[in-house]
């Protein structure tokens, strides 16, 4: 079975631990080949290597991914804490709006959200991982959650972010921990829906944005009560998101794919907690605006 998700769609290690099958040979638990791969001989001296030419890079573990993903994150962090001090603060005492920290928050968020949406678009739909890209993409990402969380934190203040970032963190364990301790079992129709969702979201916003152009507000995105009810849609789905990603690494894990797939899985990991943590920072400004 082909995945639906886009940013594993792309990878043929993925799509082969789908269906089990890499050309004539299937992968066994842990990576282990079975024998056969080619003439169906069981005579160890006869079975095949892989491709001619090609270096085994090794293959993906947990530890691979962990690994993989604290980098992403890690860039996330740094780029944002640093657009955060560069920004300077956007409130001065007496609550005077400072005009040029205004100006560089607004400019760095357009930047950063434009050019982590343009590598997303390029990692999820690259046949070959870049490393180099991922992380390129953790730095905009991060430019961008940098310079949104200042206007949130100089809109809204009390520990706002902090939250945030930690409600993130409790959603990322708690969807694990349901994930192993429950066994949930990820079907063909619930990756589509998801899917579905997640692009029906991102076309939503671009609307919105495209018709704020034209004095058009819909509210979608807003800090009223459809705001709220996208928020709270737009974090449902990010957990869902989190269940696609646990669910392909495991099974990336056990069919033993190239380590280097470990940046496709960090990738996908960085764009759900992206995601969640955006939705929780709006339903906590919502209530406090309430």
């Amino acid at each position: 079975m082909r995945s639906n998700n886009p940013v594993f769609n792309r990878s043929e290690e993925f799509n082969r631990a789908s269906s089990n099958a890499y050309g004539n040979q299937t992968y066994a638990a842990g990576g282990a080949a079975y024998p056969g791969y080619g003439d169906g001989s069981s005579d160890p001296s006869t079975w095949g290597t892989g491709t001619p030419g090609q270096v085994d890079q090794g293959r993906m573990t947990v530890d691979s991914v962990v690994q993989k993903t604290a980098i992403s994150i890690a860039l996330v962090f740094v780029a944002a804490f640093a657009t955060w001090w560069w920004i300077g603060d956007i409130v001065r005492s007496g609550n005077v709006l400072n005009d040029e920290a205004l100006a560089r928050a607004s400019m760095l968020s357009i930047v950063g959200a434009g050019g982590a949406f343009l590598l997303s678009l390029v990692n999820s739909f690259k046949r070959v991982v870049s490393p180099a890209l991922v992380m390129a993409f953790a730095l905009a990402e991060g430019v961008a959650l940098g310079a949104v969380s200042k206007f949130f934190d100089a809109q809204f203040g009390d520990g706002i972010v902090t939250q945030a970032v930690l409600g993130t963190f409790a959603a990322f364990a708690g969807t694990l921990a349901a994930y192993k301790f429950f066994n949930i079992q990820v079907g063909n129709k619930f990756r589509t829906f998801v899917v579905a969702g997640m692009f029906g979201m991102v076309g939503l916003g671009l609307l919105s944005l495209v018709l704020s152009f034209f004095g058009i507000q819909t509210g979608l995105f807003g800090f009223g009560t459809l705001g709220l009810v996208m928020s709270i849609v737009g974090l449902t789905l990010g957990v869902f998101m989190l269940i696609l990603d646990f669910d392909f690494v495991e099974n990336g894990v056990a069919a033993g794919l190239p380590e280097r797939e470990s940046w496709r899985a960090a990738f996908g990991l960085t764009v759900s907690l992206v995601w969640i943590y955006t939705n929780l920072l709006r339903i906590l400004a919502i209530l406090r605006s309430e």
